[in-house]
């Protein structure tokens, strides 16, 4: 449900979705049998600080990859705005891309934004990033940070997204703002990419009664591959207490899947390995990108998954989101 490759390759020299360096590109993803991919247009809205207005800058930068996305279409991909889109290119032997915005901030108050993205694509908003903005807060460490809810703003762009046809995310926002989304979304709610807060205790992670809230709301979770998020010692090789400690492997993303479906149901998560989106000595050993997959499916199984709840984690779960929420 998310990976952050297009921004990364705005900024690659000689390289492009068909074929680069990255963890994700369309050849790899169709050797690895992939249907469908979310591609996030992610901005950080620091980075433009120097502007009049950092928000607007943002948001051209996100046309700008959407723009760039519309020119990777081709006989081997091809952008879904509904779920007759992702089957027909699948008929098609074509990999799907779902366009998404990873921060909502870029709306910077404006709802004719939205509608705006929806038209260009976008089928799914993150409706924070790491900073407070016109829709909400961000997860934080600071308790006051956390209990902050949704804006007036961020409530009617839940309602708005709703009409309009959009996947509300709740990935990076406050814990106040995932239960206003709970309360206000009459659509599945989906966490693109985090993992269970019991398990690995970051503010960036849900809490047991996180997770059953989506199972009853219909939505879903996408496990996050960043070893950070997957255990506390699991973000690249280390040293504590003078002993090396080893990176996150494929056996904690597997972990934290079975625990999620044990608290939210097997209806109610999915993978949003967030490639792409954090350095690589972050990745859990053994895996570098869409082209390991297979080994994942291969650890669920030794940890007694059905072929059934394997194809759900991976495509069934997100096509039924997809369903009720875009049609």
């Amino acid at each position: 449900m998310h990976c952050d490759t297009l921004s990364m390759l705005l900024d690659e020299k000689n390289a492009g979705l068909d074929r680069n360096s990255l963890c994700v590109d369309i050849e790899r993803l169709k050797e690895s049998g992939a249907a469908a991919q979310f591609f996030a247009c992610y901005v950080n809205e620091a980075q433009f600080s120097g502007y009049k207005d950092p928000w607007d800058r943002a948001y051209e930068m996100v046309l700008a990859m959407i723009s760039y996305a519309r020119r990777s279409e081709n006989a081997g991909f091809g952008i879904a705005c509904s779920c007759g889109d992702i089957l027909r290119m699948e008929r098609e032997n074509r990999i799907a891309g779902i366009l998404t915005v990873e921060e909502g901030g870029v709306l910077n108050g404006c709802h004719e934004r939205l509608a705006a993205l929806y038209d260009c694509g976008i089928r799914l908003v993150t409706l924070t990033w790491n900073h407070e903005n016109c829709i909400g807060s961000p997860n934080s460490r600071e308790r006051n940070v956390m209990e902050k809810g949704l804006t007036p703003f961020g409530i009617e762009t839940v309602e708005r997204m709703n009409e309009l046809g959009m996947v509300v995310d709740v990935s990076h926002l406050s814990d106040g703002g995932f239960w206003d989304c709970i309360r206000h979304s009459r659509k599945p709610v989906a966490a693109s990419h985090s993992n269970a807060r019991t398990l690995c205790p970051h503010p960036r992670n849900l809490t047991d009664e996180m997770l059953h809230a989506l199972g009853e709301n219909g939505g879903a979770a996408g496990v996050n591959f960043y070893g950070a998020f997957l255990r506390q010692t699991g973000g690249g090789g280390s040293q504590k207490d003078g002993k090396e400690v080893l990176p996150a492997g494929i056996k904690d993303i597997v972990r934290h899947i079975r625990y999620m479906t044990d608290r939210a149901g097997e209806e109610a998560v999915a993978l949003g390995t967030d490639f792409d989106g954090f350095d690589r000595d972050a990745l859990p050993a053994g895996i570098e990108g869409v082209q390991d997959m297979d080994l994942l499916w291969d650890e669920m199984k030794r940890a007694g998954f059905t072929e059934r709840q394997i194809e759900k984690t991976a495509y069934g779960n997100v096509m039924r989101i997809l369903h009720e929420c875009i049609g």
